[in-house]
């Protein structure tokens, strides 16, 4: 089961917080995994990535309740926490780098936060997608809820692209090759 964070509702679809979402629509687009089903307190499509059977499911209780509703489809679909991926935004990597993470706390992520503790434990897989930090005198909270600068715009498209691919390959060839080969920063339309 793959697990895009991020908030319902067009006012935040195109948020840096949302970008959860955004990786799990361009995955879903790439492999044909319509998003038809409205249920378990989320929207959730099933399919195959290379003849793996997957579940992309999204969330739509808010950021801070995500456990919520990730803890109704772990049950309904009988996984487990190994067999779970969850892609969210990171304030603590520059815009563009991809980090995954097996284990460990929050990370002070609200969504991260909830998941771990309806879930029981922390055992799952993450792909973070960096968004940097808030300009000066921005606070996160606010930075978050933001649309992406013109800056950043140039370079969503490839994020969400490599975002897609990591976790094909995450899924295909296993998370230590997978982090071997997209854990680095994403260049630069100048270099």
């Amino acid at each position: 089961m793959i697990v895009g964070l991020g908030n319902p509702g067009i006012q935040f679809k195109e948020s840096r917080h949302n970008i959860g979402f955004l990786v799990l629509d361009r995955l879903a687009k790439a492999h044909h995994i319509p998003f038809s089903t409205r249920r378990l307190n989320g929207l959730y499509g099933i399919g195959s990535i290379h003849a793996r059977k997957v579940i992309l499911f999204k969330p739509m209780t808010f950021m801070n309740r995500s456990g919520e509703a990730i803890i109704k489809a772990i049950h309904f679909f009988q996984s487990g926490l190994e067999d779970l991926i969850v892609i969210h935004d990171d304030l603590d990597l520059p815009f563009g780098r991809l980090r995954f993470k097996m284990r460990g706390g929050d990370g002070g992520h609200l969504g991260i936060r909830s998941t771990i503790e309806l879930l029981g434990g922390n055992t799952f897989l993450r792909l973070r997608v960096g968004i940097g930090r808030p300009p000066k005198g921005m606070e996160p909270a606010s930075y978050v809820l933001s649309s992406f600068d013109v800056s950043e715009q140039l370079l969503l498209n490839s994020t969400l692209d490599q975002a897609a691919e990591a976790l094909k390959v995450a899924l295909m060839e296993g998370v230590q090759f997978a982090m071997n080969r997209f854990q680095k920063k994403i260049r630069t339309e100048e270099g």
